[in-house]
């Protein structure tokens, strides 16, 4: 089983194993402060052109490391080099489940972080009980339309931040909110920013994006590690 070291470098290409073969991933550090905690960020859905190296992923994973969180970054299954085919957003929550246990192994003491934009926050909402995140980011979540059932989605047993456009021409805004409010049991109520004037692939409106970002997590983030002398 290919399973490499956590990297070191501020910047790494790595490629993981999967269930359905290698998954193409990118690790970046953290800026200082660095805070214990490792976020695995979600891309959009793969058949629209959704890979890790889209503007809102990209964007959100450098809000969390401006906030002291590294990052990882990868490509579901049969996206850029990663192997297999699209599967559904099954095996698309069995390659995050493959992630996460491999940055659960190599960062045993770090807290982990779930992020995803649009069909990749579908994907961490669905992984979300069974992987006990510390913190969970889910921007622009597709509660309406496509094949998505978000009627089995289990409230978060976590901090959650929701960000939504108020013109996303994609995921119906009032559908993500309508949804929100059937949420029963909820140990505490989502953090829900709104952005007016906003699309769903926040163009013009990425620094917004990810001023939200680290104003929602600001309560909620680990203490720092203690650097070397």
């Amino acid at each position: 089983m290919n399973s490499p070291a956590f990297p070191t470098e501020p910047t790494a290409a790595l490629m993981l194993d999967g269930p359905a073969g290698k998954l193409e991933t990118i690790v970046e550090a953290a800026e200082a402060p660095v805070r214990n905690a490792v976020a695995i960020v979600c891309h959009p859905l793969p058949t629209d052109g959704g890979t890790m190296h889209n503007k809102v992923v990209t964007m959100a994973a450098r809000a969390l490391r401006e906030s002291g969180i590294a990052t990882v970054r990868f490509n579901f299954r049969g996206t850029g080099e990663s192997s297999g085919s699209f599967d559904h957003g099954r095996g698309e929550a069995d390659d995050l489940r493959a992630v996460a246990a491999w940055v659960r192994r190599e960062r045993p003491g770090a807290k982990l972080w779930l992020a995803g934009f649009s069909f990749g926050s579908y994907i961490t909402l669905k992984c979300a009980p069974e992987l006990h995140p510390a913190m969970l980011i889910s921007i622009a979540p597709p509660a309406a339309g496509r094949n998505w059932d978000f009627s089995t989605i289990a409230a978060p047993e976590c901090p959650w931040l929701v960000i939504q456009g108020e013109a996303d021409e994609i995921v119906d805004p009032q559908a993500v909110y309508a949804w929100l409010d059937s949420l029963k049991d909820l140990r505490q109520p989502p953090e829900l920013v709104k952005m007016p004037d906003t699309s769903h692939f926040f163009h013009r409106r990425l620094m917004d994006l990810r001023g939200a970002i680290k104003n929602g997590v600001k309560p909620y983030l680990p203490p720092e590690i203690a650097q070397d002398a």
